[in-house]
């Protein structure tokens, strides 16, 4: 199994939008921030419409098209960020029912849901700390 990237390409976009904004420019095209996520802009047009429909980013068509942040850094976690491009639960139990007769198939998902919901309930107690302009001036103090 692959690691799920989409939580930090998102991040990077919208901090990438942000400084960009900060820097005099109205508005990001998706060709422009796939060019610094090293992605087609399709991913990054995708992505963009899930952050769009959770409010965080907004969208302009035609002559100066692109997008712009919806929200201060400041005031947007990576909960928020979460949550507009993970819709489901961070674990999923079995596809189909184990067998109920095996004592392992009947207790495996009781056992594994109480873990999952603790991972899940400090996961977005984590992210909920953190704000994209906290991440922004992380990434700005980093050496080039």
């Amino acid at each position: 199994m692959s690691a799920n990237s989409r939580l930090t390409i998102a991040a990077h976009a919208l901090a990438w939008i942000g400084l960009y904004q900060r820097q005099g420019h109205e508005v990001a095209t998706s060709e422009q921030i796939a060019a610094s996520v090293n992605t087609n802009p399709v991913v990054i047009r995708r992505l963009l419409g899930e952050l769009r429909r959770a409010g965080l980013v907004e969208s302009r068509r035609g002559v100066g098209a692109g997008w712009s942040l919806a929200r201060d850094l400041a005031s947007t976690t990576l909960l928020d960020v979460y949550e507009a491009v993970e819709p489901g639960p961070l674990f999923a139990m079995h596809r189909t029912t184990p067998d109920q007769g095996c004592v392992v198939g009947h207790g495996i998902q009781p056992a594994m849901r109480n873990v999952y919901e603790g991972i899940e309930k400090t996961l977005r107690h984590e992210l909920s700390l953190v704000t994209l302009e906290n991440v922004l001036q992380d990434v700005l103090a980093t050496p080039h």
